[in-house]
């Protein structure tokens, strides 16, 4: 074990007694939940027989992109358990909304421990997962060993490494190389991930495409959609999409540049963090301009100038009554909210300078021109790059025809991808009738995995627990 995986350990362990505490700060923001705060130290398992696969999705977009991908696995295998973990109470709220009722009794959730070596233990010795598979871009260092020394096969899914993320990865080259070395098999989401991750030393790695690429179309409640668009009538609206600290100032400044020229016009903030309503709707009025919350259960009226959106689950409503959309995290050194969300609902798209989170889909944009890019680091010069941009699509509704249009024939439907990474997880459950125990399972085999474009096999799906509907955890 290297040095810094050493030091991440034992700090770790040092840091165990002064947790709870950090615990108890993100419990008092709505950040955590008070019953089930010790799953945060590996406690609460209850594990079901049969085989079991344990997917981990860090936030909101992990989880979401990981949707179609649950859909596939338990459609292929009825006898197997699905456990996910998260690590925010919003992507659990997320689940409640979004997972088909079918699945609800397929899929315990659970919140996942911290990175605390006897946490982590206790953790993966409760549940036993036969199969593990990590999303995007979640190195736990005390996890993944972990995970590695019970012999466990690991999955990074639908994996993300940034030429940023990769540079500072090698200040720490044998802690990367050690924990890439862990992962059975790594399959990115482009080519230029894969070489990142294969030059930190992962072995078996394939580029089989982006999950989110998969995604259908964000939900939108079909009354709660016809209340909306019943409310703002026909007045232009500029959405700010997935909304980070920093934007927010920017988007309402423009909306003072453009007010006057564009009657009625509406601005509608969705923050990332719905949490931020009540700050964001005391920015709008200390700009002088009237707003309204939608949590409070109110609609937009005649008067209302900004309609902060601060609720879980509804930005598919938000881009189906918006004119023009500012795709969030991008007006700051964030690296981006999801371009293709707006792209499937035919809504013109404008885009920050920061955009390294969807490298791939930002570029097919542009060159279709399915997007507009604002130029500028300095607030000054994106909130003049920002009102001519909406000016533009605002003033000629053509124009935002042509965009949306354009970012639609971008958006690769990658209907089979879901599948073929079910196929690669499913195909390293061990055989039916063997024991299921991590620590006496013999490791994959690694050749055999790597033989085709996402080491793909037909799966022989395990028997242990029949095929009954498995219980249904706390979701």
């Amino acid at each position: 074990m290297s040095l810094a995986a050493l030091a991440w350990r034992y700090g770790a362990s040092l840091a165990a007694p002064l947790l709870p505490f950090y615990l108890r700060h993100r419990l008092a923001r709505g950040k955590e939940l008070a019953t089930r705060l010790e799953e945060r130290r590996g406690s609460g398992a209850d594990r079901p027989p049969g085989p079991l696969i344990w997917l981990h999705a860090a936030s909101l977009g992990e989880t979401l992109s990981i949707l179609p991908l649950i859909e596939a696995l338990a459609e292929r295998a009825p006898a197997v358990t699905l456990l996910l973990t998260t690590g925010t109470v919003t992507s659990l709220e997320l689940l409640d909304k979004r997972l088909p009722p079918a699945l609800r009794a397929r899929v315990l959730h659970r919140f996942v421990p911290l990175d605390v070596p006897r946490w982590v233990a206790s953790f993966l010795d409760g549940w036993r997962p036969d199969v593990a598979a990590l999303v995007e871009s979640e190195l736990w260092p005390n996890l993944i060993f972990a995970v590695r020394a019970r012999a466990i096969p690991l999955v990074l899914v639908n994996g993300r490494l940034s030429a940023r993320s990769a540079r500072r990865w090698r200040l720490a080259a044998g802690l990367g190389r050690a924990l890439m070395r862990a992962f059975t098999l790594v399959l990115a989401q482009t080519s230029g991930d894969a070489e990142r991750f294969a030059g930190l030393g992962a072995r078996a790695v394939r580029a089989p495409g982006n999950l989110k690429d998969s995604a259908p179309p964000l939900p939108a409640e079909p009354a709660a959609l016809a209340a909306l668009r019943a409310a703002i009538g026909d007045r232009p609206v500029l959405l700010a999409a997935s909304t980070h600290p920093g934007e927010e100032a920017i988007v309402l400044a423009a909306h003072r540049l453009l007010a006057p020229d564009i009657p009625g016009l509406l601005t509608l903030l969705v923050p990332r963090h719905p949490e931020r309503g009540a700050a964001l709707a005391k920015l709008a009025e200390e700009a002088g301009l009237p707003v309204r919350l939608r949590s409070t259960g109110a609609l937009p009226g005649p008067d209302t100038a900004v309609y902060v959106a601060d609720t879980l689950g509804e930005l598919g409503l938000a881009y189906r009554v918006a004119t023009v959309a500012l795709v969030g995290g991008s007006l700051v050194p964030h690296g981006g909210q999801n371009p293709l969300e707006p792209a499937r609902l035919g809504c013109p798209i404008l885009l920050g300078p920061w955009t390294g989170n969807f490298t791939d889909p930002v570029a097919r944009l542009l060159a279709a021109g399915g997007a507009l890019r604002l130029e500028g680091a300095e607030p000054g010069a994106l909130l003049a790059a920002l009102a001519a941009a909406a000016r533009a699509v605002l003033c000629d509704s053509k124009y935002g025809r042509n965009l949306a249009q354009a970012a639609a024939a971008t958006v690769a439907p990658a209907a089979d991808l879901p599948g073929e990474v079910a196929e690669a997880l499913l195909r390293l459950l061990p055989e039916a009738g063997t024991d299921t125990a991590a620590e006496t399972r013999p490791g994959p085999d690694l050749a055999s995995v790597a033989a085709s474009p996402v080491g793909l096999g037909l799966h022989r799906s395990g028997t242990q627990g029949g095929s009954r509907p498995l219980e249904r955890g706390p979701v």
